[in-house]
C-alpha cells in the first residue's frame, strides 16, 4: 500500500535535515528518508567542525551570511545547544592576491566590518602564525565555528519533535513525477508526495537523472586533517581564528584551518581534492599524499603543529562554476532540489533548508537564488 505525505525529503545531510525542520515546522506531513544511517560518515556533512563566515568575494554569498547568523542562532535557541562559536577569522595570501583582494572590496561593498592587516600585525594578534613579511591579510570577527554533527542532528531532532518521520538505512529506487505530484519507491515500500526535495549530495547528479535532469555535479575525495599541537591551549577556539589561506600556487589548492572543536585537534586541511564520477569509486582510507602537502604548509606558517592526531575522507560535490544548485524542475515544479554545494555551504544550511521549504510550498523565495539556477546546465 503506498503511504501519502505532504512532502518526501531525499538525503538527511546539511540540506536536507534543514529542510525537512522547515517543512514540518511548516506543518507539513513531511518524510526524510536517508540511504545510511543518520550523520553518516560517507557524505559531506559529517564531522568536528566547519567555519562560518561572511567574507566571500561574491555579494550573493554575503547576504546568505547575513540570513544565516541570525538562523543559526534560532536553531540554537530551540535546540538549547550551542552549535556556533565565534574565533574570527583570517583570509591571507600574498599581496598580489587576486582573490583576498576581490574579498576585502566586497566586504566593503556589503559593509561588514572588517579590518585589513600586515603580517606582524596580525602574528601580535595571533602568534601561532608564521607568516611572510609582505602578507596581506584580512580579518573578520564574526567569523567562527559549527559544530558539524550536532547542527545536522538538532535539526533532524526539531523535524521529527514537529512531526518529520525519519527513515534511516532506506535508499530509493525509481522517482517518478507527474503532473500532481511524485511517487517514491524504496526496495520495500512505495510513497508518494505532493512535493518532494531532492538533496543527495554526492549522489545528486544519479538521483536528478531519475526525473530527467543531466546536471554536472561530480564528488571530490577530500581529506580532513586533524594534528597535535606543541601548545594545545593556544589552538583552542577562544585563541586561534579560523583562517583560509589564499596560496593555491604554492600547495596547488587554498589551506583552511579551524581551532580544536570539542577535543578534535587542530584541523588543517586543503580545500577540495581529487574528482570522481559516483561516490562509489571513493577511496575512504586517507592518504598520506595530502597529508604531506599539509604539513608542508604547517612547517612554514604553524610551526607548533607536531604529529597528525587523525584524518578522514569526506565529499565534495562540485558543480564547474562552484556556486550552488538549488531550484525547481523545469517541467515538474513540486521537485525541488538543492547540492552541487562545492565544498562551502555548511554555514548556509538553516537558510538553504528555508529556501527549498519556500520553493517546494509556495515555488518562489524571498532570498535571491538568481546565481544558482538549473537553467546554466541545461
Amino acid at each position: 500500500m503506498t503511504k501519502h505525505y505532504d512532502a518526501i525529503v531525499l538525503g538527511a545531510g546539511a540540506m536536507g535535515s534543514a529542510a525537512a525542520y522547515h517543512l514540518a515546522r511548516a506543518g507539513q506531513k513531511t518524510l526524510l528518508l536517508e540511504q545510511f544511517e543518520l550523520d553518516h560518515q560517507k557524505g559531506s556533512s559529517y564531522g568536528h567542525s566547519r567555519i562560518t563566515r561572511y567574507a566571500y568575494d561574491d555579494p550573493a554569498y554575503v547576504k546568505l551570511a547575513q540570513a544565516a547568523f541570525p538562523a543559526w542562532a534560532q536553531l540554537e535557541a530551540e535546540a538549547g545547544e550551542k552549535l556556533y562559536t565565534r574565533t574570527g577569522g583570517l583570509d591571507f595570501g600574498p599581496p598580489d592576491s587576486t582573490s583576498v583582494r576581490a574579498t576585502i572590496d566586497c566586504l566593503k561593498q556589503m559593509q561588514i566590518p572588517h579590518e585589513v592587516w600586515q603580517a606582524d600585525e596580525a602574528m601580535r594578534h595571533f602568534p601561532q602564525f608564521h607568516l611572510d613579511d609582505d602578507t596581506l591579510v584580512l580579518f573578520q570577527a564574526d567569523t567562527g565555528i559549527l559544530s558539524a554533527s550536532r547542527c545536522v542532528l538538532a535539526h533532524l531532532r526539531l523535524a521529527e519533535r514537529h512531526g518529520a518521520e525519519l527513515r534511516p538505512n532506506t535508499p530509493i529506487v525509481e522517482i517518478v513525477p507527474d503532473a500532481s505530484g511524485v511517487t517514491v519507491k524504496t526496495v520495500a515500500e512505495t510513497f508518494s508526495a505532493a512535493r518532494v526535495v531532492i538533496t543527495a549530495g554526492g549522489w545528486a547528479r544519479t538521483v536528478l537523472a531519475q526525473v530527467g535532469l543531466n546536471v554536472p555535479l561530480y564528488p571530490e575525495r577530500c581529506q580532513e586533517i586533524y594534528f597535535e599541537t606543541a601548545q594545545p591551549e593556544q589552538y583552542e577556539a577562544e585563541r586561534f581564528p579560523a583562517f583560509i589561506a589564499h596560496v593555491g600556487d604554492v600547495y596547488g589548492r587554498h589551506v583552511y584551518g579551524i581551532a580544536s572543536n570539542h577535543n578534535s585537534g587542530l584541523k588543517v586541511a586543503l580545500h577540495g581534492g581529487q574528482r570522481v564520477s559516483h561516490p562509489s569509486e571513493i577511496n575512504y582510507e586517507p592518504t598520506m599524499q595530502e597529508i604531506e602537502t599539509v604539513l608542508r604548509f604547517t612547517q612554514r606558517h604553524l610551526p607548533d603543529v607536531t604529529t597528525l592526531r587523525s584524518a578522514r575522507v569526506c565529499l565534495y560535490t562540485m558543480t564547474p562554476d562552484e556556486h550552488f544548485l538549488i531550484d525547481k524542475h523545469p517541467q515538474f515544479p513540486h521537485v525541488v532540489f538543492g547540492g552541487g554545494c562545492s565544498g562551502h555551504s555548511f554555514k548556509f544550511s538553516p537558510v538553504i533548508g528555508g529556501i527549498l521549504a519556500d520553493l517546494a510550498l509556495r515555488g518562489t523565495t524571498a532570498h535571491d537564488i538568481s546565481l544558482f539556477g538549473v537553467a546554466r546546465f541545461l
